[in-house]
């Protein structure tokens, strides 16, 4: 699943971030720091301080956005998401080269384990304030190139290869996270997905109480129920 999702923070939203992150006293440190036995070698950006206050306040709004947006439930099902980090891409910590992400994180901000079914980046900075800076996914023979505007989400598969292409001119900041869902398996995900965005529609049409809605939906939660591990 690769998910584009608008609009995740209020255009207030990301000033208040661009501003807080974008301070001379924001606690920014080398990325690597936080990286797995792979991804040390490939890692050279700058990232939050995962203790600060400002990465705790940070945090705590990405994730009200998360919750109070249907379509992010609907597509990753969480169970447990880590606690957003915050990296920035500029001068020469610039790029993040070819990497798996690790199957379990261990976040120092609540020592929390997460697996990590789902990766997701949320963009803090326009895509015409910087050159490179895509992220790019490798899937089988084909890649994918994304640069999405300030305030959009995406979400994809944490098993896929990424990278994060040097950055040029200007600085890319974004939030980063990991997902652990309910629903372990890809595929039943996609499918949980597909039959709750028809049901979005078929409600649209035909309103909430006509039959069809009522036993789609029964069969949407039946398979939730015998798919989700809470």
């Amino acid at each position: 699943m690769f998910l584009h999702i608008e609009n995740v923070l209020t255009s207030d939203e990301v000033a208040f971030f661009r501003q807080a992150l974008g301070a001379p006293q924001a606690p920014w440190v080398d990325g690597a720091r936080s990286a797995g036995g792979q991804a040390v070698h490939q890692k050279n950006n700058l990232q939050l301080a995962q203790g600060s206050e400002l990465s705790t306040q940070l945090q705590g709004l990405v994730k009200a956005a998360l919750n109070r947006n249907a379509l992010f439930f609907s597509a990753a099902l969480p169970r447990r998401i880590f606690n957003p980090l915050f990296n920035n891409y500029g001068d020469a910590a610039n790029f993040y080269g070819n990497h798996v992400d690790s199957a379990v994180m261990h976040s120092k901000a609540d020592n929390a384990w997460v697996r990590s079914d789902l990766s997701c980046t949320l963009f803090l900075t326009a895509p015409d304030e910087y050159d490179g800076g895509e992220l790019l996914i490798s899937e089988g023979l084909d890649e994918k190139r994304i640069k999405l505007p300030a305030g959009d989400l995406i979400l994809y598969p944490s098993s896929t290869v990424h990278q994060v292409t040097p950055v040029t001119r200007g600085r890319r900041v974004s939030s980063f996270f990991w997902v652990e869902s309910m629903v372990r398996g890809l595929e039943q995900r996609q499918l949980l997905f597909n039959m709750d965005m028809a049901l979005l529609r078929l409600r649209q049409t035909v309103g909430e109480t006509d039959a069809s809605v009522i036993t789609l939906s029964g069969t949407y939660h039946n398979l939730l129920r015998m798919w989700a591990d809470v």
